[in-house]
């Protein structure tokens, strides 16, 4: 058995089972069940079972079907650029950092017309996300949180002004591919002010992953259900790395 060709997994290794879901235009009932099927079966689901059938809205029903998938994805095939940074608990980046003698300054915003700030807020605020306290309750680090609609001007002006270690930029507004040009827009201003150097610079939003924030000049990226302490745990091993101090880390 090729361990690096992958199948679905249902209820036993390989057996190719995948649920999907989706809505169509249709009231539910028996014609609807099996246009669902029907449906399913064009993407390549094989004997689907329609185990979900519920009207949304007037017109339309929402679907989950079950059902057996003979297609594979061969691993071994795939290149990515893998964010590099090891998983830490809040107790290792808080050791960590104190080699540091200082703390970790990190300035984030949603930039331009993009006023959606639950990714900067999960990521940066006391609240946190997902169980997880955001960075502004971690000792080591100074958190700045600017909001919404922030300017790429401002967002450089703020950060020279604290001596931000990191800037976290969060993009969700992606209409005409705006984030990309309003986040290519920043590194360049940046690299002109002459501080790209000194400063660590982050990318999230629910369409961004670590390949495209380096395509755009950015040092990593961060996508949707991001926690705090991925993020915390990346700027702290590289804030080390950047100063030539010791990154190795603590046992739990």
């Amino acid at each position: 058995m090729n361990r690096h060709v992958l199948k679905a997994y249902g209820d036993r290794e390989g057996d190719g089972m995948v649920q999907m879901s989706f809505t169509l235009a249709i009231h539910p009932g028996d014609r609807a069940r099996e246009a669902a099927k029907r449906f399913a079966e064009a993407h390549g689901l094989h004997e689907p079972l329609v185990s979900a059938m519920e009207q949304i809205g007037k017109d339309h029903t929402y679907f989950v079907v079950y059902g057996r998938s003979s297609h594979t994805v061969d691993v071994a095939q795939i290149v990515v650029d893998e964010l590099r940074s090891h998983p830490l608990s809040r107790e290792q980046v808080e050791a960590m950092a104190k080699r540091l003698g200082r703390k970790i300054v990190v300035v984030g915003a949603c930039t331009g017309s993009d006023a959606h700030t639950v990714g900067i807020d999960a990521i940066l605020n006391y609240k946190g996300y997902a169980g997880e306290k955001g960075l502004e309750s971690y000792k080591s680090f100074d958190a700045h949180n600017l909001g919404a609609q922030v300017e790429n001007v401002e967002l450089c002006e703020r950060a020279r002004a604290l001596g931000a270690d990191a800037i976290l930029v969060s993009q969700v507004i992606t209409q005409r591919n705006c984030h990309k040009e309003n986040a290519g827009a920043l590194v360049k201003m940046i690299e002109r002010e002459g501080f790209r150097d000194k400063v660590i610079l982050l990318l999230g939003g629910p369409r961004i992953d670590h390949t495209l924030a380096l395509e755009l000049g950015f040092d990593a990226g961060f996508g949707p259900g991001t926690k705090p302490s991925t993020v915390a745990a990346y700027v702290v091993e590289e804030v080390l790395e950047r100063a030539g101090l010791d990154v190795s880390v603590p046992k739990k």
